[in-house]
C-alpha cells in the first residue's frame, strides 16, 4: 500500500509568504491608522458601556432583559467595522465609480420615508421602517453619499490634470446635486441632519479649492435660508420650541427645556469623577429622556465624571486630528474632499449634540458619532472611518 504525503514545506513558505505580505511595511494592514481605529473602537467600547447603563432599568423599552439595547449596540459595532473593512477592500477609488448608482439609492430611501413606510419616532419622519421592529436613517447614510458625490464632481478635472481648481459651472453643479437630498430631508424634517449637511458641504467646498465667493455665497445662503425655513413655517412646533428653550433655558423646564435642564443637572452632579459607573441617580431614575442615543453624553458627565467625559472628547479629537492629516496628506484632490467631509461631519455632529447636553446648543436630535445607540448611525461612521483608512493606505509610498 502506497502512502500519499503532503508538501508540508511547500505549504508552510506559502503560509509564510501570507504572512509577510500582510505585515510588510507596504501592505494594507501595517498602513492603516491604527490610531483612529483604536480611538474609534475605544469610543464604540464606553458608548455599548453608557448605552448599558442608560437602559438596564428601562424596562418599557428593553422588553424585560437588561442587556437588550448592549447586544445590539455590539451587533452593530462588529456590523460596522466590518463594513469598515469590506470599504477599505473595495478602496474609495473603485467606489468612485459607483457614486452615482449609491447617491439615487439613498435619495430613494429618503423619498420612502416621506411615504406610508416612513416611522415617526420623537416628532420627526426620519426613518424607514423595514419591518420586524427594524428601522433605517437614509439621511445617515446620505451624509456619505453627498461627500463622496461632490469629491467625484469637484476633483474630476483637477485630478485628470485640466485644472487647478474646480470652475464655477462644476461647483453648481454639485451644490445641486447636494441640494436634492437637504430639501428632502427637510421635508421630513430632519433639521438636526440638515444642519450636519450644511456644515459638511462648506467644509468640502474648503477643501476643493473653490473661488471663497463661492464659500461666502454659501454662509450668506444657508443664513437667509433659515430665515425663510422660519418664516414659512417649515419647522414643526416642537422644532421651534427647541430653539426657544435654548434661547431661554427658563422658559417651560417642565415642558420644552426640560430635557436640556435635566441634562445639564446630570453632568453638573458628576463633578471631577463622577458618582461611579452605575450608580448616577439621574440615570437610574430616568430623569434623562432618550439617554442611550441623543443624550448619552450625559449618562458619562454624571457618572464617570469631567475625567470621563473629557476623555471621550479627547478620543474624538484624535479620530478628526488622523482624519485632517488623512486629508492633508492625500496624493489627489478626491482623497482629500473626502476625508475633509468627514472631518466636517465628524467634528460639527459631536460638538452639537455635546453642546445641546451641556446648554450651549439647541436639541437638534443627533447622536454622537461612535458613542451613541443606533444601528443606522453605527454604520454609516464606519464606513467613513473605511473611506478614511482607503485614502490613507492607497497613497503612494515613500521610497
Amino acid at each position: 500500500m502506497s502512502t500519499h504525503s503532503y508538501p508540508l514545506g511547500r505549504y508552510s513558505a506559502r503560509r509564510r509568504s501570507t504572512w509577510s505580505r500582510l505585515t510588510a511595511r507596504d501592505s494594507v494592514v501595517w498602513r492603516l491608522d491604527w490610531i483612529m481605529l483604536l480611538a474609534g473602537l475605544a469610543l464604540s467600547v464606553i458608548g455599548s458601556i453608557l448605552v448599558y447603563s442608560a437602559t438596564r432599568n428601562r424596562t418599557e423599552l428593553n422588553q424585560g432583559d437588561p442587556h437588550y439595547f448592549l447586544m445590539r449596540h455590539a451587533i452593530f459595532l462588529v456590523i460596522g467595522v466590518a463594513m469598515m473593512g469590506g470599504t477599505v477592500w473595495l478602496g474609495h477609488r473603485r467606489l468612485r465609480g459607483a457614486v452615482p448608482v449609491l447617491y439615487g439609492v439613498s435619495v430613494f430611501l429618503a423619498v420612502l420615508v416621506l411615504t406610508p413606510l416612513g416611522a415617526t419616532i420623537n416628532g420627526s419622519r426620519a426613518w424607514l421602517n423595514l419591518g420586524g421592529g427594524f428601522t433605517i436613517q437614509p439621511a445617515e447614510f446620505i451624509k456619505i453619499t453627498v461627500i463622496l458625490g461632490m469629491a467625484m464632481m469637484l476633483a474630476a478635472k483637477v485630478d485628470a490634470g485640466d485644472r487647478d481648481h474646480p470652475d464655477h459651472r462644476t461647483v453648481v453643479h454639485a451644490l445641486g446635486m447636494a441640494a436634492l437630498p437637504i430639501v428632502v430631508i427637510l421635508l421630513m424634517p430632519d433639521l438636526g441632519s440638515v444642519m450636519v449637511l450644511v456644515v459638511t458641504v462648506l467644509g468640502v467646498l474648503l477643501a476643493s479649492g473653490a473661488s471663497n465667493r463661492w464659500v461666502l455665497g454659501l454662509i450668506l445662503a444657508g443664513t437667509g435660508g433659515a430665515v425663510l425655513i422660519w418664516a414659512l413655517g417649515v419647522l414643526d412646533e416642537y422644532q421651534i420650541n427647541r430653539f426657544a428653550a435654548f434661547a431661554n433655558p427658563a422658559l417651560d423646564p417642565a415642558g420644552v427645556g426640560y430635557n436640556t435642564n435635566q441634562a445639564r443637572i446630570a453632568i453638573g452632579s458628576g463633578g471631577l469623577g463622577g458618582k461611579g459607573l452605575f450608580e448616577g441617580t439621574q440615570t437610574t431614575g430616568q430623569f434623562v429622556p432618550e439617554q442611550q442615543t441623543d443624550f448619552v453624553f450625559t449618562v458619562a458627565g454624571e457618572e464617570l465624571g469631567f475625567i470621563g467625559g473629557g476623555l471621550i472628547i479627547v478620543l474624538l479629537g484624535v479620530v478628526i486630528w488622523r482624519a485632517c492629516r488623512i486629508a492633508r496628506e492625500s496624493s489627489e484632490l478626491y482623497g482629500t474632499i473626502v476625508a475633509a467631509g468627514v472631518v466636517a461631519w465628524f467634528a460639527f455632529q459631536a460638538f452639537e449634540n455635546i453642546g445641546m447636553c451641556l446648554g450651549i446648543m439647541p436639541v437638534a436630535g443627533l447622536p454622537l458619532p461612535f458613542v451613541s445607540y443606533g444601528g443606522t448611525s453605527m454604520f454609516a461612521v464606519w464606513i467613513a472611518v473605511g473611506l478614511l483608512q482607503s485614502i490613507r493606505t492607497q497613497r503612494p509610498v515613500a521610497a
